[in-house]
């Protein structure tokens, strides 16, 4: 067949040309398939124009393929959308795990930069874009779900993530513009050629993306970092490793740049993102210590950001245990860390291919908990692995009751297509869930935040719950704490004393004089000036994003010693580089966020009175004074006011009346 040369152009990119199949007769034989058609033209074929700021020109063009159309029906070719792009809506919905999450903000950052809006609303989206996870059925299931919708809606769709990089024949993919986790910084591209009723393809796998793409954060304090991609295991059960492929770590350069960039804008947590942060730099003749200890000495020695290490497998990091206890240890680091076993039973392991043994997985938490004070180890377990007996699965009983871990993720075993672990012999699916179930009642029935009642610990506010009523804060072992206050202390840190304990999170009332405030990195006179331009700006607790850039702890470590100091708590948290400055009164603003009181009441005060006022916050402002008298002030002259009224119609009544 002849192919004609379709040419079109956008605000994007400039001109190019495509190849683009015509259309046959019935009684001609069908041209073959065409996958991941790319690449026909390179940089030589652009002419004039250039990428939006941000982005990188592309080193090939977007091809397409026209959406197939009925046989009964005259084809023709496909016309472009009148509408100018970028100016449409999008709805960004995320699956699966932390790294998923930023790519999400990476593609939505690219959108937004080009002028898109995006949206947690579908409705009333012009495009759907799903980002995908692979790992288990329930995940694909409702992406399968989404899609369904998203047909029935009529929108445009763009789906991206592990499912169409490692399943790209899928029946639900038909038809969809797909884009590979290695070519999200082509997004812009790929939205706007399917929102003129193109179909997309762009799975193959080139360099890793960069790490200064525009970013819109869904918590603009929570910067989520990938350090790798990928990973050195073959676990028979995993599904992510056909999409995500074999490990590609990002220097320590960019890494490190990329911290300091985050920092500047006020980020106060930053999560190192991987399929394996312990393989991190093998590939590239380095290693995780390293990174870490590169990292750790950018953070902000005010302890105003912390830094996450993200999951890490036990072979890779045992021959690093003491390098790693050591940067846990360190003031801004939270001591957490995810070592999935998945069994206590070697055979099942050795089944999964897990390259270690429950000894080795024995050694590392031994380590850690010796080594770190206050160490927290989350775990996974997979329940009904195939071939897994009752005897393997009371090891692995035995081993979570032994240590009795705060955070144990459970799962049923599920098949993934084109996995090892699918074509063996399976568990019965009604002796799977009583395993789990079992396990879950073992786990359920520990207490391990039972000790911290009553104690004080230093925590760090980034997020407001589910519930709308409190904020949410971690201590140094990234143990959750719900305290009520204002939406002024998000992006703070304060001490806190825990009031009750629960099993999942602890509750607490924040400490007087304890919240540390970000100061403006501005002379004494220009902050007089501001005030007298803003005499009714309220002064909150920590810089927001849009402030961050004249924050003084978020950069220069010329005026780090501007801001309040954070204690150093207990044994491990007590580095020379704690600040020295006298902890000052906290100004914050006296409004109470969204039905905080409302809650109180109508909630059940007789609950919150049986606490002893646990929910409340123990911080005093001077506002709240000085409202209070305002606000007493005008009842007083509106009631003299009245009765003055009263009494000059009373008199005026008398007098027309005599």
């Amino acid at each position: 067949l002849s192919l004609p040369v379709v040419r079109f152009a956008s605000a994007h990119c400039p001109r190019r040309t495509l190849l683009s199949p015509r259309p046959h007769r019935r009684d001609a034989t069908p041209p073959p398939a065409m996958e991941d058609i790319e690449d026909v033209l390179g940089p030589a074929g652009f002419s004039g124009g250039g990428a939006p700021p941000g982005l990188r020109l592309p080193l090939s063009t977007v091809a397409v393929k026209p959406k197939r159309r009925s046989s009964k029906l005259v084809q023709t070719q496909p016309q472009p959308d009148a509408r100018i792009p970028g100016t449409q809506t999008i709805y960004v919905k995320t699956f699966g795990c932390s790294h998923n999450q930023s790519d999400s903000e990476y593609m939505s950052g690219q959108l937004s930069a080009f002028g898109y809006a995006i949206t947690e609303e579908p409705e009333g989206a012009d495009l759907w874009l799903i980002n995908t996870c692979t790992v288990k059925n329930p995940s694909q299931s409702a992406m399968s779900t989404l899609i369904s919708k998203c047909k029935t809606a009529n929108k445009p769709l763009v789906v991206a993530g592990c499912v169409p990089q490692g399943s790209r024949d899928l029946k639900e993919l038909e038809g969809i513009s797909i884009i590979g986790v290695q070519q999200i910084d082509r997004v812009v591209e790929v939205v706007e050629e399917t929102l003129k009723g193109h179909e997309v393809r762009l799975l193959s796998r080139k360099t890793l993306p960069s790490l200064d793409l525009p970013k819109v954060r869904k918590n603009k304090f929570i910067e989520i970092l990938p350090i790798n991609v990928g990973c050195l295991g073959a676990c028979t059960y995993c599904k992510t490793k056909h999409a995500r492929g074999h490990l590609g770590s990002y220097s320590i350069d960019s890494l490190v740049d990329r911290v300091k960039i985050v920092v500047s804008e006020g980020v106060r947590e930053i999560w190192l993102s991987s399929e394996d942060t312990g393989a991190y730099g093998r590939d590239i003749g380095t290693n995780l210590p390293n990174l870490l200890n590169a990292i750790v000495a950018e953070l902000p020695a005010d302890r105003s950001t912390m830094l996450r290490i993200g999951m890490t497998n036990p072979p890779f990091i045992l021959e690093h245990l003491n390098e790693i206890a050591s940067v846990l240890r360190h003031p801004c680091v939270y001591t957490f860390l995810h070592v999935p076993v998945q069994s206590g039973s070697d055979a099942v392991l050795k089944a999964m291919n897990r390259e270690y043994t429950v000894s080795e997985f024995r050694m590392v938490v031994d380590t850690l908990c010796e080594l770190v004070p206050g160490m927290q180890i989350a775990t996974d377990i997979i329940c009904g692995f195939p071939g897994e007996t009752d005897e393997d699965f009371v090891e692995t009983v035995n081993l979570i009751k032994e240590y009795q871990l705060p955070q144990v993720h459970i799962s049923q075993f599920y098949p993934r297509p084109g996995t090892p672990a699918a074509r063996m012999k399976k568990v019965p699916s009604i002796e799977v869930k009583k395993r789990s179930r079992e396990l879950t009642s073992v786990f359920e029935a520990f207490s391990p935040y039972e000790g911290l009642k009553g104690k004080v610990e230093r925590i760090w506010i980034t997020e407001i719950a589910t519930d709308g009523v409190h904020l949410v804060g971690h201590t140094k072992g990234y143990i959750q704490v719900l305290v009520i206050a204002p939406d002024s202390m998000l992006g703070t840190s304060a001490d806190a004393k825990i009031t009750s304990v629960g099993r999942w999170s602890l509750f607490g009332e924040v400490i007087e004089g304890t919240v540390a405030i970000k100061e403006a990195a501005l002379e004494q006179n220009s902050a007089e000036v501001q005030v007298k331009n803003s005499p009714n700006r309220v002064e909150e607790a920590a810089c927001s994003t849009n402030t961050c850039d004249s924050c003084a702890c978020s950069g220069a470590e010329s005026v780090a010693q501007q801001c309040t100091p954070q204690r150093c708590e207990g044994p491990s948290d007590a580095p020379t580089n704690c600040g020295d400055a006298t902890r000052q009164e906290t100004p914050q603003s006296t409004l109470v966020r969204r039905n905080v009181e409302g809650a109180g009441k109508t909630s059940g005060s007789d609950t919150e009175k049986s606490r002893g006022d646990d929910q409340q916050v123990n911080v005093i402002t001077r506002g709240a004074v000085n409202i209070d008298r305002i606000l007493w002030g005008g009842l007083a002259v509106s009631f003299a006011t009245t009765v003055a009224i009263l009494v000059l119609l009373t008199c005026k009544i008398f007098y027309t009346s005599s």
